[in-house]
C-alpha cells in the first residue's frame, strides 16, 4: 500500500511556496510548517506530520512546550535587550548553571553556533600568541561541520562547503576523524596550539567514534600543551543521554561549544572554557551585541530546568536504546541497508544507494526526516521528551519507507 502511495508521489508535481525576495541558499522541502505541539507539525493546509528532526537537533523538548511559551511571554513583558554594556541578570544566572552542568570555569554566549566556535578559534589563536607562536595552528577532522562563517569554514573538513569561497582562513589542519595516530603525526608541530573536533559527526550521517577515542586525544593534548576544543553544537544538552557527549568518556575539554538545543529554539550559542582557556578572553578582545540577551538567557534556563525536572537526560538514553534497538530488528537485515547507528536521541540509517527523493517521500509518509551523506543517510533527530507511541511510529514508518524503495 505505501509502496502504491510512494510511487504515486513521485510521479505527483511538488507544490512550491514562492520566495521572489528570499536569497535562494536553501533547498527547500514543498512544504510550510505553520504550527506544532509536542512532536506534532501542521502544514498550511493541515496536514500533520511526526517530527524526527526538531528543526536540525534544535527542538529538543518539542514545539510549543508550555513552560517554554509561557517563559517567553513573560519574559518578553518584562524585558528583550539592553546590550552587554550593562549586568543582565539572566545572563549571570545561565553562565552559573551552564558551567556547572558543563563543568567548566567561565562561558561566552553569543547567538548561534558558528559564533560559539568563532570563539573558541579566537581563543586558541590568542593562546598561541600569548605563547609566542607567530601561526597558531589548529587540528580538525575531515567531514567536520563548524559552520558557515569564514573562520568556522575553513575548520570544517569539507571542501565542496568551502568551495567558490576560497582561500579558506590558512593554519587549520583537517585529519581523519577516530584516528589518535592522524592527530599524533603533527606532534612535533610547533605551531600547533589545539585540537578541535566534534564527539560525533553529525552533519556527515551520525558517525559515532571508537569508545575512548576523546579520552586518548585529551591525554595527548595534555602531552603536548595544546587545547582539546569540542564542538558539541549538536551533540549537546542531553541529545545522547549526558548533557555533553564528552561525559560519555569522563574526560573534561578546555574549550567547549554548544548551540541548537540549547534554548529550543530561541537562537543562543555558547562557549565555555576551564583552566588557561577560561582567562584568555578579556574586556575588549570579544563581544557580540545580541548575546546572552535577557531573553535567550530565560529560555535556555528554563530549558535546562526542564530537563533536569523531568529526567529526561535519562529518557534520551534509555529512548535512543529502544529507537536503535527496534530499527535493528526491524531493518537491520534488509539488503539495502548498511548501518544503524547512533547514541542517545541521535541516530542514523545509512543505505546503499543514494535515493534523492528520499526526504520527500519521508514527507508524503507524514514523517520530518534529514537526508544526507549524498542521498544515502537517514538522520533522526527527534525531541527527548518523545512518547513511547511517538517512537513507534517512527520505527514503523521508517521500516515502511525503506522497504518501500
Amino acid at each position: 500500500m505505501l509502496k502504491e502511495f510512494l510511487d504515486k508521489f513521485r510521479t505527483t508535481p511538488l507544490l512550491h511556496h514562492d520566495e521572489p525576495a528570499l536569497m535562494p541558499v536553501f533547498k527547500r522541502q514543498p512544504v510550510s510548517f505553520v504550527r506544532g505541539r509536542g512532536s506534532i507539525l501542521w502544514d498550511d493546509e493541515d496536514n500533520a506530520y511526526l517530527d524526527a528532526l526538531g528543526g536540525i537537533a534544535v527542538t529538543i523538548l518539542g514545539h510549543s512546550h508550555p513552560r517554554i511559551s509561557e517563559a517567553i511571554s513573560l519574559q518578553a513583558d518584562r524585558l528583550l535587550h539592553v546590550s552587554n554594556h550593562f549586568h543582565i541578570q539572566e545572563q549571570a544566572r545561565l553562565g552559573e548553571k551552564f558551567c556547572a552542568i558543563a563543568e567548566m570555569d567561565k562561558v561566552f554566549f553569543a547567538n548561534s553556533g558558528a559564533e560559539a566556535n568563532e570563539a573558541a578559534i579566537k581563543i586558541a589563536r590568542a593562546y598561541g600568541h600569548s605563547r609566542g607562536i607567530k601561526y597558531p595552528t589548529i587540528i580538525t577532522a575531515k567531514k567536520s561541520f563548524h559552520g558557515r562563517t569564514m573562520a568556522t569554514l575553513s575548520a570544517t573538513g569539507n571542501p565542496a562547503l568551502q568551495a567558490g569561497f576560497e582561500p579558506m582562513l590558512a593554519n587549520f589542519i583537517h585529519v581523519d576523524f577516530n584516528s589518535l595516530d592522524a592527530v599524533g603525526v603533527h606532534a612535533d608541530n610547533e605551531d600547533v596550539v589545539a585540537v578541535m573536533v566534534e564527539p560525533i559527526l553529525g552533519e556527515s550521517g551520525i558517525i559515532v567514534p571508537d569508545e575512548g577515542y576523546l579520552r586518548s586525544l585529551r591525554q595527548l593534548c595534555d602531552e603536548h600543551g595544546w587545547f582539546l576544543i569540542l564542538d558539541e553544537i549538536q551533540t549537546g544538552m542531553g541529545r545522547t543521554g549526558k548533557w555533553f557527549a564528552y561525559q560519555h568518556e569522563n574526560v573534561l575539554p578546555d574549550v567547549m561549544t554548544s548551540a541548537k538545543a540549547l534554548a529550543n529554539g530561541i537562537p543562543i550559542g555558547a562557549c565555555a572554557a576551564r583552566g588557561k582557556a577560561a582567562a584568555v578572553l578579556t574586556a575588549g578582545t570579544h563581544g557580540s551585541t545580541f548575546g546572552g540577551n535577557p531573553l535567550a538567557c530565560k529560555i535556555a534556563l528554563t530549558t535546562i530546568d526542564i530537563i533536569e525536572q523531568d529526567a529526561l537526560l535519562e529518557a534520551a538514553h534509555e529512548m535512543g536504546l529502544f529507537l536503535r534497538k527496534q530499527l535493528q530488528q526491524q531493518i537491520g537485515t534488509h539488503a539495502g541497508v548498511v548501518d544503524i547507528r547512533g547514541k542517545g536521541m541521535m541516530l542514523a540509517v545509512e543505505l546503499d544507494q543514494a535515493h534523492p527523493d528520499l526526504a520527500s517521500l519521508f514527507l508524503a509518509a507524514g514523517l520530518v526526516v534529514n537526508i544526507t551523506g549524498g542521498g544515502k543517510i537517514i538522520r533522526l533527530l527527534p525531541a527527548i521528551n518523545i512518547s513511547d507511541a511517538e517512537a513507534k511510529k517512527i520505527i514503523q514508518i521508517v521500516h515502511d519507507v525503506v522497504c518501500a524503495l
